[in-house]
């Protein structure tokens, strides 16, 4: 899988942009502040229909324009793929001409892998971004997932309302069984993908890991949860009814889950130096990768910004060897050499190619 064009109107700093990739590496720089990372919030729109880096889509707006278009040409193995965003009033998808009615038709057409700067501290920082992490991944393959997952947080919310009725309202603890089912059940089939998709990581990451370090070091990855199953899940907010109604709001959950990484035994994010926590982290993504293309029989496309220049040059050539046939599009503020390898290179200066 690969994209073979990208085409911009009106997107954040860009007025107008065409750029055609080569389906191996190409590498985008500049200073700060000129659009590298745009390029890949574009790509990053058109996989899963909504931005990694707003929320609010009229950001992804040029200044003093009312509209936005994006467009991404693809190649898969079997066909060919267009996915074409307009952001105004409304935003509106069309894929392959048609023009999408729910978002998780969007979902697994172009799939990636992104790796952004606020990853790098994924294993040192809360759960919720390794929760994000799972959910990108495990999203763009199994769209029941982010359905599953949707349902369950419109849940919880109503959950913690009615939480916080009994405390301020004294309503009725029994209407708590009807949440408690829902959430018990949904939450059982978001563990369930989890699970799988943690169980196959595991068996990639060590692997990964060890070409990277020279067979340095040894890597584990561990799921923590208390939500294994049904049964399980309703006895424990039964057990926790007291204290949520307390708090107002519900303190265990598939919400809650995470997961541990350890080097030689040890938790990185604890006991690991920045360098390893980095490395680690670049295991775990290129893990996905490879999960991923046995999923599907083809790699998806490596987004990896200002990432490169972080390596020294023996992980460079490791990590380089760990991706041959992905499509990889990378920014940086230095210009990179690269040998033994087909690459495009990109300066980009105020939302313009400039070479």
């Amino acid at each position: 899988m690969y994209i073979e064009k990208i085409k911009l109107n009106n997107f954040r700093n860009y007025e107008q942009l065409e750029l055609d990739l080569n389906q191996n590496i190409n590498i985008i720089y500049g200073n700060n502040a000129q659009g590298k990372t745009n390029i890949l919030e574009s790509i990053f729109l058109c996989s899963f229909g909504k931005s990694f880096r707003t929320t609010k889509e009229k950001e992804m707006i040029k200044f003093n324009e009312e509209s936005a278009l994006i467009q991404i040409y693809y190649k898969k193995k079997d066909r060919d793929g267009n996915i074409k965003i307009e952001i105004g009033n409304k935003k509106q998808i069309n894929l392959n001409g048609i023009k999408i009615k729910k978002l998780s038709e969007l979902l697994g057409n172009l799939n990636i892998v992104i790796f952004t700067p606020d990853d790098i501290n994924i294993l040192k920082d809360g759960p919720a971004g390794r929760r994000r992490f799972l959910d990108i991944m495990i999203g763009q393959l199994r769209p029941n997932y982010v359905y599953n997952l949707n349902m369950y947080i419109k849940t919880i919310e109503q959950r913690n309302n009615y939480l916080r009725q009994i405390r301020e309202e004294n309503k009725t603890v029994d209407m708590l069984e009807i949440w408690d089912e829902k959430l018990a059940e949904y939450g059982e089939k978001i563990f369930n993908y989890r699970n799988e998709f943690i169980e196959k990581i595991s068996k990639k990451i060590n692997e990964i890991h060890k070409s990277i370090t020279d067979e340095k070091e040894e890597l584990e990855i561990e799921y923590i949860s208390n939500c294994e199953n049904k049964k399980e899940y309703l006895k424990l907010l039964n057990e926790r009814r007291k204290l949520d109604i307390l708090k107002g709001f519900t303190t265990k959950g598939i919400h809650r889950d995470d997961f541990v990484i350890y080097i030689n035994g040890k938790e990185v994010s604890t006991y690991g130096s920045q360098g390893q926590n980095r490395t680690a982290v670049l295991s775990l993504k290129l893990s996905e990768l490879k999960v991923i293309y046995d999923e599907l029989g083809e790699f998806p496309i490596l987004l990896l910004d200002d990432f490169m220049s972080e390596l020294d040059e023996q992980r460079r050539k490791n990590f380089l060897n760990n991706i041959k046939d992905t499509q990889v599009i990378l920014t940086g503020t230095d210009k990179i050499e690269l040998s033994d390898v087909k690459y495009n290179i990109y300066k980009i200066k105020n939302g313009e190619i400039i070479n």
